[in-house]
């Protein structure tokens, strides 16, 4: 039913507007006029779009992201701080949000709150915006009276969370971009300047150097493979992403990656750094430790480290210690059952915890800039070497073109 936007005076001439639905202009101006009101004005209310849908704009095309929900929390836990109501705060988190489809996200959580539901459902109820994990630190946060403080607290959570990927993708951004540029001058100078070259050359009964003519034929070689090796290797990826996706193969090819020399122990560092945190943040919040294990195991990425927290979780429910089923198995680093015995006799297991993250993202965040330190020389000596063929054989067709070289 349409909306009019209406202006009526009463019998003392005092001016009244509003908004409602009717079926009609006409229908409308009968009702008002029944109601003993001049009506001055009626006109139609233009229907916008529902807020945060996807328009024409392109602004409503970015999706709301960690960033948006960390950046969300810290204003939320500042204005609850401060004594502002909820509601008041989705609000005004909603009304400043850089994106429009984040402020949806923000408007529909504060229309579900107004239907009755807890802040922590109607997080729940907004699918992969918000992490199970956050929403289990909104949920003890509502239930313990701290909710600025929780909300804090998952803010901080993010932040860790953002900063760890960035240091990951600067410190592979550098030997992408050179190997790209690389890539893209050597092969048009093999595939659009030389064969010029060549025919050139070959005009005037000229025959290329012995090095160009090498990497003619490698070229050749390549185009003439090219289509079979696209789809080899897109039966490959497609085979990879399949079995990915069947939870047997990828418990499989997760626990295949924590053996390989390097990587292996990449993803056991970042996934112990991952459960501590997650773990500490939990049972310091009130959590119980089998809620704790439960959210970590979905938490931590890696199916196969996943696979041995609900092990260990299954342990502590039938009575054992956490200490003894996070030691077992060449999954996590050994550092993190030590402190967690320490933590359990001491009765201070959340504290440990905390201590241990903290350890272990340091370690993963020097590895990690160790590795690009050693990478970026690798990747310019191979690169350079391949550019460097590539240049000897173009000026060594130019010099046989301008009879320097036969």
């Amino acid at each position: 039913m349409p909306t009019f936007r209406y202006l009526t005076r009463d019998p003392s001439g005092a001016a009244q507007s509003g908004t409602l639905a009717a079926g009609s202009r006409e229908m409308l101006t009968s009702e008002l006029r029944g109601r003993g009101l001049l009506v001055v004005d009626v006109e139609p209310v233009a229907e916008s779009a529902p807020r945060g849908a996807v328009t024409w704009r392109p602004a409503t095309w970015l999706r709301a992201t960690g960033f948006d929900v960390e950046l969300g929390f810290q204003q939320l836990a500042t204005m609850l701080h401060s004594g502002l109501s909820l509601l008041a705060a989705l609000r005004t988190v909603a009304d400043q949000a850089r994106r429009v489809r984040a402020a949806a996200v923000w408007h529909g959580i504060a229309d579900r709150i107004e239907q009755g539901s807890t802040l922590g459902d109607a997080l729940a109820a907004q699918g992969a915006v918000f992490s199970e994990h956050v929403v289990q630190l909104v949920r003890v946060g509502e239930a313990t009276g701290n909710l600025d403080t929780a909300l804090r607290g998952s803010a901080e959570h993010l932040e860790r969370t953002r900063q760890m990927r960035l240091t990951v993708l600067n410190a592979l951004a550098y030997p992408a971009i050179v190997t790209l540029l690389a890539v893209g001058v050597a092969a048009y100078l093999v595939l659009a300047v030389i064969p010029k070259i060549q025919k050139y050359i070959g005009g005037r009964g000229r025959g290329l150097p012995p090095l160009t003519q090498t990497l003619l034929d490698v070229t050749a070689f390549v185009q003439a493979w090219l289509p079979h090796f696209a789809v080899g290797l897109a039966a490959a990826g497609l085979a990879l992403f399949f079995i990915y996706r069947w939870p047997p193969g990828r418990l499989a090819l997760d626990g295949f990656f924590l053996k390989l020399p390097v990587v292996g122990g990449v993803l056991r560092l970042a996934g112990t750094a991952v459960l501590a945190r997650g773990l500490g943040v939990l049972l310091e919040s009130g959590v119980t430790l089998l809620d704790s294990l439960k959210t970590t195991e979905r938490l931590v990425g890696n199916r196969a480290l996943g696979s041995r927290i609900a092990a260990a979780r299954e342990t502590v429910l039938r009575g054992g210690t956490l200490a003894a089923a996070l030691a077992d198995g060449r999954t996590f680093m050994p550092m993190l059952g030590r402190m967690v015995a320490v933590g359990e006799s001491a009765g201070t297991l959340a504290p440990v915890l905390g201590e241990v993250a903290r350890f272990h993202e340091n370690q993963l965040l020097a590895v990690i800039r160790r590795m690009s330190v050693l990478i970026e020389p690798v990747v310019i000596l191979v690169v350079g070497g391949i550019v460097g063929f590539v240049y000897i054989a173009f000026f060594l067709a130019l010099f046989s073109l301008a009879g320097g070289v036969r």
